[in-house]
């Protein structure tokens, strides 16, 4: 989605060539999207087994080669040719890398462009050494060494873009502590404009996400363990709705318990989370700012989050959200909120108004031209 919204504003102002990657199958279908692109360019990346112990076999020789997860796989060398054919022979007036992972691309793109802009959507030494405290060992120790990784990487890099965007201040004010030299605007997560859906209120919680994302992971796990148990005892028509794609990741989790249910991917993740009741964020790690809270505010429904989860968007506990660290305490406040129609109403209302004030598609374009990516064609 912030792909997507940066995207969109760029067509406004100039002819874009979109290069973007897709895993090489033996079965893949077309290319799916259809951006506002002049031009489009596949880059086929090699397939690789998804299971957790291919994982770790992976992270482990990252960690011997001190390379940064999706660092190696987006930015190997054939990955590197097939970008330099794409952009061969073209001059660019503004190049936008999208990822920290893909920042070593820089290379490619200075000689051949005027401005080169970095969008971070995390800042990866925050996000590991958040996931180092949140994990046992020996995935704790692992982040540690990520986080160590990133940071030096960052320190290094960062002051090599004529600018670098982050989604919130926080993320900002880390940038400027990283890398003093880089250069760093504020450009917020957002969703398209999007009417209030109006869908039937069933008797759920929810949570939502991309299921293979390491917090999102540990968040399900964090509450399987920790809350659900508290809210399943005391109410036993209750289910928790876990919405999104790479169920896989969370299966192991999640199983045996009949009253917990996986969707999968979604069509429409705003009104999947309008049929919640409560929409919850357990997150203990994580950088950026979340796209799930976002869209169950445009879903006009109450949510309840870690401090972290809600971090960098315009949150305000009783007012648009309930933040709540302590296990029992936010087992305690969606009971409460489940029970009472009011109260939910109230807060989903909250959450909508801060959703059409600062929360949808013109908000990051305002940013965009602020930041200056506006230009003539």
């Amino acid at each position: 989605m912030r792909t997507a919204s940066i995207l969109r504003f760029l067509s406004e102002s100039y002819r874009v060539h979109l290069v973007t990657f897709r895993e090489a199958t033996k079965d893949s279908e077309p290319f799916p999207l259809q951006p506002p692109a002049q031009a489009t360019t596949v880059v086929e990346l090699p397939s690789h087994a998804r299971d957790s112990l291919a994982r770790a076999g992976r992270n482990a020789g990252r960690l011997l080669r001190g390379t940064l997860p999706l660092t190696d796989r987006f930015c190997g060398s054939d990955s590197f040719r097939q970008v330099q054919q794409a952009i061969a022979g073209r001059r660019y007036r503004l190049g936008v890398i999208e990822h920290f992972w893909c920042a070593p691309y820089v290379q490619l793109l200075r000689p051949c462009t005027d401005r080169v802009v970095l969008d971070l959507h995390n800042i990866e030494s925050v996000l590991h050494a958040g996931c180092a405290l949140s994990e046992p060992w020996p995935q704790s120790f692992a982040h540690q060494r990520f986080a160590r990784i990133a940071a030096r990487m960052e320190k290094e890099s960062l002051a090599a873009f004529d600018l670098v965007l982050t989604p919130c201040e926080a993320d900002r004010r880390r940038v400027l502590k990283l890398c003093p030299a880089a250069r760093v605007k504020v450009v917020p997560n957002t969703l398209p404009e999007t009417a209030e859906p109006d869908e039937p209120e069933e008797h759920i919680i929810a949570f939502s996400g991309n299921l293979e994302y390491h917090p999102n992971i540990t968040a399900v796990r964090h509450f399987r363990n920790t809350i659900w148990p508290l809210l399943r005892q005391s109410d036993p028509k209750l289910r928790w709705r876990v919405i999104g794609k790479n169920e896989q990741a969370v299966r192991e989790w999640l199983a045996g318990d009949e009253r917990i249910e996986l969707t999968g991917p979604v069509d429409d993740a705003i009104r999947a989370l309008a049929r919640a009741k409560v929409v919850v964020v357990p997150l203990l790690s994580g950088s950026g700012t979340r796209i799930k809270i976002l869209e169950a505010w445009a879903a006009a429904r109450a949510v309840v989050s870690t401090n972290v989860g809600a971090e960098g968007l315009p949150a305000k506990d009783g007012a648009n959200i309930r933040l709540i660290d302590d296990p029992a305490a936010m087992a305690d406040i969606i009971r409460d909120l489940v029970a009472d129609p009011d109260a939910r109403k109230r807060l989903g209302r909250g959450g909508r108004e801060t959703f059409e004030q600062s929360g949808s598609w013109p908000e990051a374009a305002r940013a965009l031209r602020r930041a200056a990516l506006n230009g003539a064609p």
